[in-house]
């Protein structure tokens, strides 16, 4: 097995302007793809589950199996846990781990699963792989990504423009691949897999609320975040520069006709014997 390690940055850390819309996921508007394939005894890996609202939604959904989240990232660990005990959840549990190189046996786990975490990781393939060497014959590996280069709006804030090809050249300095959703079925091939099921899967924001909602947590992002730090620290933006993308995404947001999608690709895999 390849100890390949961890190499790329992850883009966005995990300022509260993050954790505002890492914990807004659940089950269904983050996987629903896979969910028709679930059992109730299935025992199910969540790869870079952050903050745990996707992974608790999964054991719920699994009462008589067990689900395992994993981060790279300790300290968010803990909120994860916070986040299972408040549901009163027994069958999950969470650990520190690297997907380039996963400390699990060999077909382990009915459905690997990963949302949004091909996209920051130095290897994707080889993470695809680690994914399925961990999965059990007959199991899934399942994997939802965003496309930045494919996300629309309205109106056409001019600054927006600016915001998508600044946010596109520090996730790939950072070692990743922004526009990760339409590649996922080319990077699963590339893995071994053979038996792929490709699609996609939106989120929309337009009604007041979630124009407010989504406009200000990327607002606040590019001022606050690691994302903010690590795009002036590599030199590919300002404080200026910072604070108009910033108004840009609150301008949009003031829009009554305004509207946002964020396409993803998705991948449904079937593991053969």
């Amino acid at each position: 097995m390849s100890k390949a390690r961890e190499t790329a940055v992850y883009t966005h850390g995990h300022h509260e302007s993050v954790l505002r819309s890492h914990t807004w996921r659940t089950a269904a508007n983050s996987a629903a793809y896979l969910l028709g394939s679930l059992r109730p005894h299935m025992k199910i890996l969540d790869i870079g589950c952050g903050p745990g609202t996707i992974t608790a939604d999964l054991a719920e959904l699994v009462p008589e199996g067990h689900v395992t989240g994993v981060d790279h990232a300790p300290g968010i660990l803990e909120r994860a846990r916070e986040t299972a005990a408040a549901r009163g959840l027994a069958n999950v549990g969470f650990e520190v781990a690297d997907v380039h190189a996963l400390d699990f046996p060999d077909d382990t786990f009915c459905v690997v699963h990963a949302h949004q975490v091909l996209q920051h990781v130095g290897d994707p393939v080889q993470a695809l792989r680690e994914m399925r060497r961990v999965t059990k014959p007959g199991g899934y590996v399942a994997v939802r990504d965003a496309d930045y280069g494919a996300m629309t709006w309205y109106p056409a804030v001019p600054g927006l423009d600016d915001w998508l090809a600044l946010y596109e050249r520090v996730a790939r300095a950072n070692g990743g691949e922004p526009d990760a959703g339409r590649r996922l079925k080319a990077w699963a091939l590339e893995a071994g897999l053979t038996d792929v099921t490709a699609g996609s899967g939106t989120w929309t924001f337009s009604t007041a609320g979630e124009r407010d909602w989504w406009s200000g947590l990327w607002a606040d992002r590019t001022l606050a975040s690691a994302y903010a730090d690590r795009a002036m620290e590599s030199g590919h933006a300002t404080p200026d520069g910072l604070r108009a993308v910033s108004e840009a995404w609150r301008e949009w947001g003031r829009h009554e006709d305004g509207w946002f999608t964020v396409l993803h690709g998705e991948i449904l895999c079937r593991k053969d014997s």
